[in-house]
């Protein structure tokens, strides 16, 4: 069985909450891969720990204590996946495991030090935000999913989806990477798929993949 820590469940939540700051439950265990009941038995930990708002079949909150901690572990995740994607080189469907294996034993000191000669990266390799050490976000532009771009629109890619190693490969074997610039050439209304211009070179999509894409309106 998978040992899934406070850790994981309280950056789960802080990243995959709705916009009103909630998440479900039943999301968290899809997220983790884990059962709902396993969800409950920890939320109630956490919830007595005073990390979150927790209510069964009620939205989880995180509190000011779980929003803080979550930000901590999320910002340790991101500079190690910054570090092992520009100084070790690996390829960005390959830093989340291990930048998961490396967040939870690295001091407070060594990731603000890892950020300093990093010379203070605002989003992780795959355009996710990293909270500074006062636990302030950099400014983000505002982004659409790939699906919902029309034909004719020029785009620019600002981040991916990172729940997949597989997802991230493709992307990469097809030419898509953050700040690269796409032209929607076609949507095709049976399946909603897109052919796009990725280089001068035409590459068609499902919709499953547009909509983990996150991109920038060019015109």
């Amino acid at each position: 069985m998978q040992n899934i820590s406070k850790e994981d469940y309280l950056s789960a939540i802080y990243k995959y909450r709705e916009t009103d700051g909630t998440i479900k439950a039943n999301r968290i265990a899809d997220k983790l891969s884990i059962s709902n009941a396993a969800v409950t038995d920890m939320l109630k930990k956490l919830a007595n720990d005073g990390f979150v708002d927790y209510k069964r079949y009620k939205g989880i909150r995180l509190t000011k204590n779980g929003e803080e901690y979550a930000k901590n572990m999320v910002r340790r995740h991101r500079i190690w996946e910054v570090f092992l994607h520009q100084i070790v080189g690996m390829p960005w469907d390959k830093v989340h495991e291990e930048a998961h294996n490396l967040e939870h034993g690295a001091s407070d000191e060594l990731i603000n030090k890892m950020e300093e000669m990093l010379d203070f990266p605002e989003f992780d390799p795959h355009g996710d935000p990293i909270p500074d050490k006062n636990g302030l976000l950099p400014k983000q532009r505002h982004t659409i999913p790939l699906s919902l771009a029309a034909k004719g629109e020029a785009v620019e890619v600002v981040r991916v989806n990172d729940f997949d190693n597989s997802f991230l490969k493709y992307l990469s074997g097809i030419g898509i990477k953050l700040n690269k610039k796409l032209t929607i050439k076609n949507v095709l209304g049976f399946d909603k798929s897109m052919i796009i211009s990725i280089d001068n070179k035409e590459v068609n999509i499902s919709s499953t993949i547009a909509a983990n894409v996150f991109v920038h309106r060019k015109n």
